[in-house]
C-alpha cells in the first residue's frame, strides 16, 4: 500500500488498473536495462530468458519452471519480504510449490510498473549484497 500511496493511488488494485489502461507495465527488457545499471550485476539474455547475476548468484531471472505463469520474473528478496508481498498484492506477486523453499517471489510483470520493478530489483540487490 505504501507504493500505491507514493504513486498517488488509494490501493494496489487502483494502481494495477491504471497500469493496464496506460500500458506502463514492466517488461523483460526493463528487467535487463534496470539490472545492468546495478553495481556488480551482469545482465544476460538468451533463449530461456533474462537473468541478472552478482557473480554466480542469481538476483532475478525469467521464471522458467513449468509451474510458473507466462511473463513471470523470479526475484530473490528473502522469505519475510516475499510473504508480505504475496499477502498484500496476490494479483502481482505469487509463489508455486517449486519456488517455496527458496527466498524468492514470482512477479507477474504485466501487473507492475517499471518504477515498481526498479524498486524491487534494487531491494533484491540489497538483499543479495547483505547476504554475502
Amino acid at each position: 500500500e505504501l507504493v500505491a500511496a507514493q504513486l498517488g493511488f488509494r490501493d494496489w488494485n487502483t494502481v494495477s488498473a491504471a497500469l493496464k489502461m496506460t500500458g506502463d507495465t514492466a517488461s523483460f527488457e526493463d528487467v535487463r536495462e534496470i539490472g545492468a545499471k546495478l553495481p556488480q550485476v551482469k545482465a544476460t539474455a538468451d533463449k530461456l530468458g533474462v537473468a541478472l547475476k552478482i557473480g554466480s548468484e542469481i538476483l532475478a531471472c525469467t521464471a522458467i519452471h513449468k509451474s510458473a505463469e507466462p511473463n513471470s520474473l523470479m526475484v530473490r528478496l528473502g522469505f519475510e519480504r516475499r510473504d508480505a508481498l504475496v499477502a498484500e498484492h496476490p494479483d502481482a506477486f505469487y509463489l508455486t510449490a517449486h519456488y517455496e523453499p527458496y527466498p524468492v517471489v514470482l512477479i507477474r510483470l504485466p501487473e507492475v510498473s517499471r518504477a515498481h520493478l526498479d524498486e524491487l530489483l534494487k531491494e533484491a540487490w540489497e538483499f543479495e549484497s547483505d547476504s554475502k
